[in-house]
């Protein structure tokens, strides 16, 4: 028979050899990106920075949201893809701000509910709706990108 030690002894050197193999295979590159594309909605952080972009683009999209909104996390992947879209990537600035950390453009918007889209042309507010309506969303991207 078979001491324990022994046998204790034999699967820890098999273990070990399947562990540690002999010759370490070459670094492989990788086939995937491991950060994310560069994002065409951009999220202002400050007042001056919301104005500042708002002033100095001819057709700006601005998305107001919250972190907590559930209606907003459902939004934000179609906003995402309309601004990747060739349809209005290049006619079209887009814009996302945090009603919880910029509350005086909130204010300035008279945001009363979330999500809220507001569409500038020239600097000028032209349009804007509220709530997670991709449909509606869509039609004001071509209104107003035209």
């Amino acid at each position: 028979m078979f001491s324990s030690s022994r046998l204790i002894r034999s699967n820890a050197s098999r273990i070990a050899s399947i562990a540690r193999p002999a010759a370490f295979a070459p670094a492989q590159t990788r086939l995937f990106n491991t950060t994310r594309p560069a994002m065409t909605v951009h999220v202002v952080k400050t007042a001056d920075e919301f104005r500042q972009a708002v002033a100095n683009n001819k057709v700006v999209i601005v998305d107001s949201y919250a972190d907590w909104c559930p209606p907003c996390k459902a939004i934000a992947p179609i906003l995402e893809k309309h601004s990747n879209s060739d349809e209005f990537k290049d006619k079209v600035h887009f814009l996302k701000f945090d009603v919880d950390s910029i509350p005086e453009i909130a204010q300035e918007l008279r945001v009363s509910s979330i999500p809220a889209f507001f569409f500038f042309k020239d600097g000028e507010q032209v349009d804007n709706f509220v709530g997670a309506n991709p449909a509606e969303l869509q039609r004001l991207l071509k209104t107003h990108s035209a």
